[in-house]
């Protein structure tokens, strides 16, 4: 390409080709063509000159000039030149000044084997950021959607697929389980991510992404295309088992059958395309315990207790039906969990008998040993709703007196000793807190309970700027979702059953604070 007796137009022919075959701009091939002839000049002139090369676009003639900077006293001879010695040079030009640039025009050089070499090195490199550039531009807007492709090679478990102007990588542990693919095949997979790296690949793709399975009813199911079926989440075990939830917005069209199809022809031809995956097809609704029962069949449920704040489901279901609603080694509540995005705990409906007796128990050895009361009475204020000492404490002597067989000296005196009760925990909470190093403008943040305190301070959160780093999640818990998988985070001050509003008002107070 750069040899000496290179004809000038098929320079440019050359160009033409580079930029065709790499789909780039011609303007960019030709600007990487003049950076490389630079380079090669200063290597002949010497690099501390200031070289320019210009590439007519037109006649394919190629330009090489010296670039001087007329100034009144020269420092670097090889970048600057005296007004006087300019007008000297171009004594056409009567108009120069100081400031200004003039150019010398110098003579075409004979690339050697390394110049040429360094040469090509330097277009080589721009072509190669240029395509990296395009590549981007058009599959950016792909992100999201499902691409087909030819399987190019395999390297190390990853397959590299042919997308025709561009090449997409499924990673290992993006790929079906067990499913066998080969150099040649035609395969399809969900565009996930796309971005720019200085190298390797560019365009990651999935075929055990949720979205993939979701992007395939989307072509299958013409409602879903059209609008009247929305697929409202999604769960898989790849390869496995899948849940998907749908609901129609025509209550003439039911979702699940039109997912299914006509003897189940669209859903088997997904099933196929994933290689056997059981697929459920549940029909969305906003009664979130008839959603929990439908995403768990073929289990029965007896009852749902849900706790809307943390997140959290417990289910009660007899010891027939738990094999059922657990699934094989956990599948079927693992994948209800991140349908509805509640974790979920399953009780037979003994465990759950037990759970409640444990907690009926504790509550009544907390009473006993706090307020001096017998076993009979702690158990009656417990069964009457007075299941903590902060409860009987909030509460007047009316309303305890309520129970029978309790007067209102007894409830009076009752409320008397579970203030000095709660008054002695906070001054030994104050104590632990001390020991702990924990500051106080922590300690006098609104709304922070002593417990609270304790906690962070025994997690090193001793200061507000500690606190005000933190996010909701990590006070309350939550989920993380890494490669379409949902991730337990446990929170801090989790079993405080604080709200995510009230963990952001919290942590939104302790900024203002630390940050004014």
């Amino acid at each position: 390409m750069l040899n000496r007796g290179l004809d000038k137009l098929e320079l440019l022919r050359i160009v033409e080709a580079v930029a065709n075959e790499k789909s780039i701009d011609k303007e960019l091939v030709i600007g990487s063509m003049e950076d490389a002839i630079q380079k090669a000049a200063l290597t002949k002139f010497g690099n501390d000159n200031n070289i320019e090369v210009v590439i007519d676009r037109e006649s394919g003639d190629i330009k090489i000039q010296k670039v001087l900077e007329i100034v009144e006293k020269v420092e670097d001879t090889a970048r600057e030149v005296t007004l006087n010695e300019a007008q000297k040079s171009h004594p056409k030009n009567k108009e120069l000044k100081v400031g200004e640039k003039i150019f010398e025009e110098l003579p075409q050089i004979d690339f050697g084997r390394i110049a040429a070499q360094s040469a090509k090195q330097v277009i080589s490199t721009r072509v190669r950021e240029a395509e990296k550039n395009r590549q981007y531009e058009d599959f950016i807007d792909k992100q999201g959607q499902i691409l087909s492709g030819i399987i190019k090679r395999l390297e190390y478990g990853n397959i590299i697929v042919d997308l025709g102007k561009a090449e997409g990588v499924i990673k290992k542990d993006e790929l079906i389980p067990r499913e066998i693919l080969k150099t040649g095949d035609r395969v399809k997979a969900y565009c996930y991510e796309v971005k720019k790296e200085l190298k390797g690949h560019q365009i990651f793709l999935s075929r055990a992404h949720p979205q993939f399975l979701a992007k395939l009813f989307f072509q299958e199911v013409p409602e879903i295309y059209e609008g009247t079926i929305e697929i409202k989440s999604v769960a898989r075990d790849p390869g496995s088992r899948a849940k998907i939830c749908v609901s129609s917005q025509d209550s003439s069209i039911d979702p699940v059958g039109a997912c299914v199809g006509m003897r189940g022809s669209r859903v088997q031809t997904i099933v196929n395309e994933l290689h056997g995956e059981k697929i459920d097809i549940i029909k969305w609704t906003e009664d979130l315990p008839t959603l929990i029962s439908e995403s768990l069949s073929p289990a029965e449920i007896q009852r749902v207790l849900i706790d809307q704040e943390n997140k959290r489901i417990d289910i009660i279901l007899t010891e027939e039906n738990l094999s059922k609603a657990i699934g094989r080694r956990g599948q079927n509540v693992r994948l209800a969990s991140k349908l509805t995005n509640y974790e979920i705990d399953i009780l037979t409906d003994k465990e759950d008998s037990d759970r409640r007796q444990a907690e009926f128990k504790d509550r009544t050895e907390t009473l006993i040993k706090n307020l001096e009361v017998d076993e009979t009475l702690g158990q009656l204020l417990v069964s009457e709703g007075f299941t903590s000492i902060e409860d009987i404490s909030q509460s007047t002597p009316e309303d305890i007196a309520k129970i029978e067989a309790i007067d209102e000296d007894t409830a009076s005196e009752l409320i008397t000793r579970s203030k000095e009760t709660l008054i002695k925990e906070k001054e030994a909470v104050a104590l632990k807190l001390k020991e702990l190093g924990v500051e106080e403008e922590l300690i006098n943040l609104k709304g922070m309970t002593q417990g609270m305190l304790v906690i962070l301070g025994q997690k090193n959160i001793k200061k507000i700027s500690d606190f005000a780093d933190l996010s909701s999640d990590e006070l309350i818990g939550g989920f993380d979702e890494i490669k379409g998988k949902k991730i337990r985070i446990d929170g801090y001050l989790e079993e405080f059953s604080l709200s995510r509003k009230e963990a952001d008002e919290l942590i939104m107070s302790a900024r203002e604070i630390a940050y004014k």
